[in-house]
């Protein structure tokens, strides 16, 4: 019996704070956690960028680079919904 291997991206993690507008450099959206940790927001859709918004955003970090903003660490979007 052959079995399929599904691939599980771990790295995938759950996200929830504020949204907020930066004006740098002709500005870009990030997301404020309650700890205060700052990632710059990468995706998404329009719907996610509203100001003061409260947000859970499934998506994964990349240490890797940083964005112009210089704010945090560049969270890559998955998917988001409003938070309750």
């Amino acid at each position: 019996m052959l079995a399929a291997i599904i691939p599980i991206d771990l790295s995938m993690s759950k996200f929830t704070g504020t949204v907020t507008k930066n004006d740098l450099e002709g500005g870009f959206w990030e997301l404020t956690s309650a700890s205060g940790e700052r990632y710059q927001l990468q995706g998404g859709d329009s719907g996610l960028q509203v100001e003061g918004q409260k947000v859970e955003i499934d998506g994964d970090v990349s240490s890797s680079s940083m964005g112009i903003g210089m704010v945090g660490s560049i969270l890559n979007v998955k998917s988001w919904k409003k938070a309750d």
